[in-house]
């Protein structure tokens, strides 16, 4: 939901069935991860994507499967009989 717009902690929690306690448990957990900032805005906070926590998450991602996929690709390669 805060990646199709910045929004409040009251503006999630109108929108879920979980208590406005547990979405900001979910968002204090995001923002540690660094995928997501918070921007004070009166009272509350207004919380965004963070694009480098983001990146950072995708290129550790990337390099997870990459690896795993080069894995299955030699063990698919491999000739039957050396399989077993």
């Amino acid at each position: 939901m805060v990646a199709a717009r910045p929004r409040s902690v009251a503006e999630l929690t109108r929108e879920v069935t979980v208590s406005q306690s547990a979405v900001s448990q979910h968002l204090k957990v995001l923002r540690e991860s660094q995928l997501v900032r918070a921007e004070p805005k009166g009272a509350s906070n207004v919380y965004h994507i963070d694009p480098a926590g983001l990146g950072q998450m995708r290129a550790e991602l990337d390099r997870f499967w990459n690896g795993a996929l080069a894995a299955y690709e030699v063990a698919v390669e491999q000739p039957v009989e050396e399989q077993e």
